[in-house]
């Protein structure tokens, strides 16, 4: 074993062999990492095993793949004569952690006796204490359709190749109340939280319920040596000697903070760290897990050597503040951890509709303290890191002395400094994590976008597009892609018709296009009339994931539309030639959240681009906009003035 003295020597040795002008940070970051070893070489980490028990009743890992793989052959078999489910993105992940275990004690999806408790007092209908209901949503089509009725065995199938993952025997088939499990679970039942959303507008009408047998478990083809099932990760824990685990829950990337805080959270508890993110839904909006996992490899090599373990998990998140913590807890009990570090407003979704927080800033730690020995998991509060300058070094903000000068940076912060090419500095985070988040993050004038223009038949948006697709391609620096409103409709939605719902379907097409260019960098100029406020807000989302999105309003008046209509389809439709024409006889919904609204009764072509690219340069923060073309002016001007100086002081 090392003791002080040792450490000391080589600490010595170490700045003696620093090279002349090493930054001191290194220096420090490579004491920090000598102190921290030693604490856990001579604890008793490292000479006991584990001793967590799953949670449950009987402290027994439902891991039903290992349960069924003597019956697997007759499972796949079966699996191929019943009638099919195909899972939703959520639903794959709920089976994954059922089947694994890391939901234990579940063995399936709820049935309604289980879900009233779970919505009502946290508690499972054997009392068992279990925070989020976790069930298998179906449309009353479907059970129409399969003949679905308790008693009967159904395949549950992977949306993504359609394989068999488990045979599910129905216990019942239940109609829930979701405005109140909205108000129980989630806090409100305000559209503003995006599991509300969910719940309403992406979850079928019935909840079935009742046990699973395992056929496969869903495969995956991304980081596949980091997943591990609890067993796997139980029986990393013992061939390591590790009893005593502190989980860190994340869906954001870590920086040096996030590193301070674990290895002092570990240093405190003679702990070891496992760094268990989740891999399956987060927050909308949030950076893609492909990105995150790449930080957190980065990051691993900075922790001490055999402090830390990294473990992907495939959750599908719900964003219900204390509930989900109360939940996310038993799952890292499941997993074998001993302490779970709760965030404060852990699992929040931000704001409610009405501009407040959905939840208090200690509502989870609060929670999950309450049931802290039925959890058998010990809380260990999310300290919030600040850096000190003078010291080079992180502090817990509470214990800063007055006066000491502390630097921070925002999550909106760095997001913005990604966003606009800006310098992210070491003290914040280390090298190698902001090169893969500026891999993934580059500047403006690589990113992709797309501007909507909607409106009115004949209101202009045509002829608007058709003319920022030029100027857009006269800037240089990206593929221009332009998809009028007619186009569409002759080659990907030919089938579709003029009712809502068609125009919906018409929209979102468009929209997945459109987000599927901007991802690879492209501009995307679409034009469709759109005329529906739900269809236009669902199609804002699904780009704002891939990059960004500019809704233009092309206001022209309707009289003005159709007095100029050249082609008489105004005429033909109040003839009754054509029905469902917007104007006519189906309303048109204004944009309350256009970004710009341009009336082609006061204005020409070229104002109306002009006006359009205005846009898009103001919402450039650091003078690196969308566009190359001014970032390399000035690359050639400040290589002329070097190139002359030089002529001029060795000529």
């Amino acid at each position: 074993m090392w003791g002080d003295a040792c450490c000391n020597c080589v600490l010595r040795w170490l700045h003696l062999k620093s090279p002349r002008g090493a930054r001191r940070s290194d220096f420090l970051e490579k004491k920090r990492r000598l102190i921290d070893l030693p604490q856990l070489r001579t604890s008793s980490v490292y000479r006991s095993k584990m001793s967590n028990p799953p949670h449950g009743p009987n402290n027994v890992l439902k891991d039903l793949v290992a349960r069924d793989a003597p019956i697997r052959a007759q499972l796949t078999e079966e699996s191929a004569s019943l009638p099919d489910i195909i899972l939703t993105e959520r639903q794959l992940c709920d089976l994954e952690l059922i089947i694994c275990g890391g939901f234990s004690p579940l063995e399936g999806f709820m049935n309604q006796a289980d879900y009233d408790g779970v919505v009502e007092n946290l508690r499972l209908a054997d009392g068992t204490l279990f925070s989020m209901p976790i069930t298998l949503d179906v449309s009353q089509a479907q059970i129409d359709q399969l003949q679905l009725a308790p008693g009967k065995r159904v395949t549950l199938r992977d949306l993504r190749d359609d394989a068999p993952l488990a045979i599910l025997t129905i216990d019942d088939i239940y109609k829930p109340n979701k405005e109140n499990e909205a108000v129980k679970v989630f806090g409100a039942n305000d559209f503003a939280h995006p599991a509300v959303t969910y719940l309403h507008n992406s979850t079928g009408e019935f909840y079935v319920g009742g046990k699973v047998q395992a056929v496969n478990p869903p495969s995956h083809h991304d980081y596949v040596e980091s997943r591990y099932t609890p067993a796997e990760l139980r029986a990393h824990f013992a061939k390591l000697h590790w009893q005593r685990v502190v989980a860190f829950q994340t869906r954001n990337p870590m920086h040096r903070a996030h590193r301070e805080l674990t290895v002092r959270a570990a240093r405190q508890r003679q702990a070891n760290v496992l760094i268990h993110p989740v891999v399956g839904l987060t927050k909308p909006g949030d950076i893609d897990h492909y990105t995150r996992v790449r930080v957190y490899k980065a990051l691993m090599p900075r922790y001490p050597n055999g402090m830390a373990v990294l473990a992907l998990l495939p959750l599908a998140m719900r964003m219900a503040g204390p509930r989900e913590a109360v939940w996310h807890a038993i799952i890292r009990k499941n997993y074998g951890a001993t302490h779970f570090i709760v965030g404060r407003d852990h699992a929040g979704p931000g704001k409610n509709s009405q501009g407040q927080d959905f939840y208090g800033p200690y509502d989870a730690q609060d929670l999950v303290e309450k049931y802290r020995d039925e959890l058998g998991i010990e809380v260990v509060p999310f300290l919030q890191m600040t850096y000190l300058p003078e010291k080079d070094e992180y502090m817990p903000k509470d214990q800063v002395p007055a006066g000491v000068q502390t630097l921070d940076i925002s999550g909106t912060e760095l997001r913005r400094r990604l966003r606009n090419g800006l310098p992210i500095p070491e003290w914040f985070s280390y090298p190698e994590v902001v090169r893969v988040l500026r891999e993934s993050h580059p500047p403006r004038n690589q990113q992709g976008f797309t501007i909507m223009l909607t409106g009115h038949h004949n209101s202009g948006k045509d002829t608007i597009a058709r003319a920022l697709q030029v100027s857009l391609n006269q800037q240089a620096g990206r593929s221009v892609t332009l998809l009028l409103g007619e186009t569409v409709r002759h080659e990907l939605s030919a089938e579709l018709g003029f009712s809502r719902e068609d125009r919906y379907k018409n929209v979102q097409r468009i929209a997945f296009v459109a987000s599927e260019l901007t991802r690879a960098g492209a501009a995307v100029v679409a034009s469709p009339t759109a005329p529906f406020d739900d269809s236009r807000k669902t199609a804002r989302a699904t780009v704002e994931a891939s990059g960004s999105f500019y809704l233009i309003h092309v206001a022209t008046p309707l009289e003005y539309c159709e007095k100029t209509d050249r082609r008489g389809l105004y005429k033909r439709a109040r003839a009754g030639e054509i029905k469902g024409f917007t104007g006519v006889d189906q309303a048109y919904e204004a944009p309350a959240d256009a970004q710009l609204v341009v009336d082609m009764s006061k204005l020409d072509v070229h104002s109306a681009v002009h006006q359009i690219l205005l846009l898009l340069e103001s919402d450039d923060e650091a003078g690196k906009g969308w566009f190359v073309q001014r970032r390399t002016v000035k690359k050639e001007f400040r290589f002329w003035k070097a190139n002359f100086v030089w002529h001029v002081v060795f000529r």
